[in-house]
C-alpha cells in the first residue's frame, strides 16, 4: 500500500474505546475526531486559517446543497471545494440521505431511481440517485464518501425500517460500483436499523458483505433519548469491522461524543458548536456558558484564558454579553470559533485519555457537565 493511499491504524484500544490514525493523501486525522459542519463550503462564521489554528484535521460537506449552490460546473472548475473554499486538509461529504429524510416533504423516493427532490430554493426538480450522488461527490473531490442511504425518521414500526435497510443496501452496492477503485480515496458505508439490535446487525453484515472502507452508524440523532442512542451503540458497535473507521453521523454534545466514544466510534461531526455559537451558546471546561444571561453583563472573564486564537482570551464574558444583545455579527463569529476550538481541545483530552489508559476517569468527570 502506497504512503498516499487512504488507510486506518488502530493504535490501541482500552475495553471498547480506540485510538486510531487516519491516512489521506491530503493529511492524517488522529481518531476520535470530530468534523466542523461546513454544509455549503464553509463553517459558518469561521475563516479556514483559523480551523487550521483550532487543530481540525477534517470538514464536512454535503453533497446535496453543494448540487444545487454552486453546483458541480463551479466545483469542476475549481477542481473541486478544496480549492474552492481555500482549505488543503481532507474533506469528507454526506451524501444526501439526510436531506431525504429532512426535506421529506420536498421529495419522493423510488428505490430504482433514487430520490426526486423540489429544490427548497426555488422548486426545480433534482434526481439524486446513488450514482449521481457519487457522481456529485467526486467532483467535490470528497477525500471521504458516503453512500446515498435512506434515513428513516425515528420509529418503532418494522416495516419502514426494513424497508430503509432494503433501499439503502441496494443503494450502497449501486454506490461502491459507480465509485470503482481508487485506493486513495474512501467510500463509507452507513448503517440503519433504527433503535432494534437484530436490524442494525442485519444492515450491518449486508454492507460488509459488500466491503467499504468504514462504517456509519445512520439514523441517529434523529429524536430518540441520549439513553436509547447509547444502548444501540453499546449493543452493536462492537460488531463493526475492527479495522476500519466507524463514524457515528450528526452527533452530538460533548457527552453524546463521550458516551460514543465509550462504545468504540472513531468519528463525529455535528453543527452543534457554530449553531450554538449564532445563539449565544458556549461550551467550556465549567460546562455550558449562556451568554445572554444577564448575570454575565459585568464578568470580566474570558471564555477560555488559556486560548489565544484571535486573542479570543482578551474577550470578556461581559463582551460577548453586549455583542449579543445588539445583535452584532461579531458574537456569533467569535463564539462559533471558540466552540469549534473546545471540541477540539476536547477530542484531544480523549485522545490522550485513551493513550493513558485512563478514559473512564476522564467519563467519570464529564459525563453530566454537558
Amino acid at each position: 500500500m502506497s504512503e498516499l493511499d487512504f488507510s486506518f491504524e488502530l493504535i490501541t484500544q482500552d475495553e471498547k474505546t480506540r485510538l486510531g490514525k487516519i491516512s489521506t493523501p491530503r493529511g492524517a486525522i488522529d481518531t476520535p475526531a470530530f468534523m466542523p459542519v461546513g454544509t455549503l463550503g464553509t463553517v459558518k462564521g469561521v475563516f479556514t486559517e483559523d480551523l487550521l489554528s483550532t487543530g481540525t484535521q477534517i470538514l464536512l460537506g454535503n453533497t446535496y446543497h453543494l448540487m444545487i449552490r454552486p453546483g458541480t460546473k463551479i466545483l469542476d472548475l475549481f477542481g473541486g471545494l478544496h480549492n474552492f473554499m481555500n482549505w488543503e486538509k481532507p474533506i469528507l461529504t454526506d451524501s444526501g440521505g439526510f436531506q431525504i429524510m429532512s426535506l421529506a416533504k420536498l421529495n419522493k423516493i423510488d428505490i430504482n431511481t433514487g430520490a426526486i427532490f423540489s429544490s427548497h430554493l426555488d422548486g426545480k426538480k433534482f434526481v439524486l440517485s446513488p450514482e449521481k450522488s457519487i457522481q456529485i461527490q467526486k467532483s467535490i473531490n470528497s477525500d471521504i464518501l458516503m453512500v446515498l442511504d435512506e434515513c428513516p425518521k425515528l420509529t418503532n414500526e418494522k416495516d419502514k425500517l426494513i424497508s430503509a435497510i432494503n433501499i439503502s443496501t441496494n443503494w450502497a452496492k449501486r454506490c461502491k460500483i459507480e465509485f470503482g477503485k481508487n485506493k486513495k480515496k474512501a467510500l463509507f458505508g452507513i448503517v440503519q436499523g433504527g433503535l432494534d439490535k437484530s436490524l442494525r446487525l442485519d444492515s450491518l453484515e449486508k454492507l460488509v458483505d459488500i466491503g467499504f472502507d468504514g462504517y456509519a452508524m445512520g439514523g441517529l440523532a434523529v429524536g430518540e433519548s441520549q439513553e436509547q442512542m447509547f444502548n444501540i451503540l453499546n449493543t452493536t458497535v462492537s460488531y463493526m469491522p475492527k479495522n476500519k473507521p466507524r463514524y457515528l453521523m450528526g452527533v452530538g454534545t460533548p457527552s453524546d461524543i463521550l458516551g460514543a466514544v465509550k462504545s468504540g466510534i472513531d468519528m463525529f461531526d455535528c453543527v452543534m458548536p457554530t449553531r450554538s455559537g449564532r445563539t449565544g451558546l458556549a461550551f467550556t471546561w465549567q460546562g455550558k456558558v449562556n451568554l445572554r444571561n444577564a448575570k454575565y453583563q459585568g464578568d470580566k472573564t474570558p471564555l477560555d484564558k488559556n486560548t489565544s486564537i484571535r486573542s479570543l482570551n482578551m474577550y470578556s464574558k461581559s463582551y460577548f454579553n453586549h455583542l449579543i444583545k445588539t445583535n452584532e455579527i461579531l458574537a456569533s463569529m467569535l463564539i462559533s470559533l471558540h466552540n469549534i476550538n473546545f471540541y477540539q481541545q476536547f477530542m484531544n483530552e480523549i485522545r490522550k485519555e485513551i493513550k493513558k489508559g485512563t478514559f473512564n476517569n476522564f467519563y467519570n468527570r464529564y459525563i453530566d457537565m454537558f
